[in-house]
């Protein structure tokens, strides 16, 4: 079975009739029949024809795109992008669990810096992740989704099993923890992102902050199990353990089954290198032809300078603050309402009316005020509150990531529009915390350091509202010839778009002779004539 094949077969072929690549619908005759307008296919008085029939069934996409939004292989594609998702970030957020001990194991082999070495580890893993998302979002459009995810999964896999044997070379581990893992990861996560989009439109949002809520609920229920493991098997078996539950990612690859097809290939044109053609070939440079997605991925990573650094040093600045406090109290408050903010905003961003990059700005804001309020804070109470409320924004920023993705880039851009994203991220999640590491070391305080981590969100949020100011081409060209849509006597609907006209018959369509001057057309596509209803999909089938 083909990777884009069709969901079913009534997808491409409806009692006989097969819609054209083009997606255009040929003129209707009076009777409901069909005929192609150049007259080589025409439609006889018995519905018998010597050629193709198109037909355009009531309540479906036109074009045969649309998202299933429901069905068992769509939850389970839903489920299978949560466990994906858990696994991967929930080894990522409590390697904290392996440092320590990693680190003794260092220090009782006599490397004075054991410590640092130790956390070089993770920081590897999480900067590759974040880096190569960019390679993995291109190389899902060369091969597709579940090879991708599938080579995600067993880079992953593998590098956590390697690492059960070089537990005593930092160096070793530094190429099969650092770089293996996370390079798996990197290629296992976009497409995580990317697939939730070919099965879900309606309910894109929540779906999303679901997927997105198995990171923090990996984060939860793993410390306490890793703490289980390492002290009843060692590092060796826990890392193996690690391993088998990473090739659950495996598994999950064969349930991500494309809807949509990859972009078409590049043209050639005069002029062009074989170079240009070939990188054209890799990298979807469609996406970067629309203004409102560059300035997306320029202003978001530059809104992150700061995003990490209150998860790194929170528990130094407690235990410097508030001494004989829990240090691990406010982390924890942050990854449970992250949980949660993924989920009560996934829900919120799919109620109509509701502008997803506001509530991506609001959130962002929301995070860099808190940032800024942290070295403010003289009671341990009110810190913890402050936690709770950056927790609940974070899941909001990191739960519209996809469906902001799909909205201005499309399906067939999304891919690539979420790993150059993430890829864009990766310099400054993985310069920030060191950064304030130096301030801290020369000032001696945390105020500084906060201060300066919560003015690029504000600032990057801000930057945002640039996107309300230009227009992409296609969005321009859209609004100058707009789809038409008007309901004929007979029932039957006609569309318009550039001076074509397109007629599809509307299932169980009114007796001849009934006023074509009672259809309402509302805005938001729905065709009323009389009593009956018919939703007609008038966008584009990339946007």
């Amino acid at each position: 079975m083909a990777e884009n094949e069709p969901l079913n077969e009534t997808q491409k072929q409806l009692n006989g009739r097969i819609l054209p690549s083009n997606g255009h619908i040929s003129p209707a005759v009076s009777n409901g029949q069909v005929h192609h307008a150049n007259g080589k296919s025409q439609a006889n008085g018995n519905g018998t024809s010597n050629g193709t029939h198109i037909e355009a069934p009531c309540c479906r996409d036109i074009h045969g795109k649309e998202p299933p939004d429901g069905g068992a292989r769509a939850w389970l594609v839903m489920v299978s992008a949560f466990l994906c998702n858990g696994i991967i970030f929930g080894f990522i957020n409590t390697y904290g669990v392996l440092h320590s001990l990693l680190s003794d194991r260092l220090t009782a082999l006599g490397d004075p810096e054991a410590s640092s070495k130790a956390a070089l580890v993770g920081s590897l893993a999480i900067g590759t992740t974040f880096l190569f998302s960019t390679v993995a979002g291109c190389l899902t459009d060369k091969i597709g989704l579940r090879l991708t995810t599938f080579a995600g999964g067993v880079l992953s896999a593998g590098g956590l099993l390697l690492s059960s044997f070089f537990t005593e070379n930092i160096s070793a581990l530094y190429f099969s923890y650092g770089i293996m893992f996370g390079l798996g990861a990197a290629l296992a996560y976009t497409p995580t992102l990317a697939i939730l989009g070919h099965y879900f439109k309606r309910y894109l949002g929540k779906v999303s902050g679901f997927v997105t809520a198995g990171s923090s609920v990996f984060t939860v229920i793993l410390p306490p199990c890793l703490d289980s493991m390492l002290g009843g098997y060692g590092l060796e078996a826990t890392l193996r353990i690690m391993s088998l539950m990473s090739a659950f990612i495996i598994v999950c690859s064969f349930v991500y089954k494309p809807l949509h097809p990859p972009p078409d290939p590049p043209k050639k044109k005069p002029g062009r290198s074989r170079i240009n053609l070939f990188l054209r070939s890799i990298v979807n440079v469609e996406i970067w032809k629309r203004k409102r997605f560059v300035i997306w991925a320029l202003c978001v990573p530059l809104a992150l300078f700061g995003y990490f650094v209150p998860y790194v040093h929170m528990m130094q600045f407690v235990k410097i603050t508030f001494p004989g406090e829990d240090l691990n109290l406010p982390v924890m408050c942050i990854g449970i309402t992250s949980g949660i903010g993924r989920l009560i905003f996934g829900i919120i961003a799919d109620m109509p009316g509701v502008n997803r990059m506001y509530l991506q700005q609001l959130s962002l804001v929301s995070i860099g005020l808190v940032t800024l309020l942290l070295p403010l804070t003289n009671s341990y109470v009110v810190l913890v509150s402050f936690t709770l409320v950056m927790g609940l924004f974070d899941g909001c920023f990191i739960s519209l990531l996809g469906p902001i993705a799909y909205e201005i880039c499309g399906p067939s851009g999304a891919t690539q529009a979420i790993g150059f994203l993430l890829g864009l991220s990766s310099i400054p999640l993985t310069v920030g915390p060191p950064v304030a590491g130096m301030i801290f070391d020369s000032t001696g305080s945390y105020t500084v350091p906060f201060v300066l981590a919560g003015l690029p969100p504000l600032v990057g949020s801000s930057l945002l509202f640039l996107i309300r100011c230009v227009k992409d081409d296609n969005n321009a060209a859209a609004a100058a010839s707009p789809l038409r849509v008007a309901a004929l006597p007979n029932g039957d609907i006609e569309i318009a778009s550039n001076g074509n006209k397109s007629c599809a018959p509307l299932m169980g369509a009114t007796p001849n002779g009934v006023n074509g001057s009672s259809a309402t057309i509302h805005s938001n596509g729905h065709v009323e004539n009389g009593t009956e209803k018919l939703h007609v999909s008038i966008g584009s089938s990339a946007s």
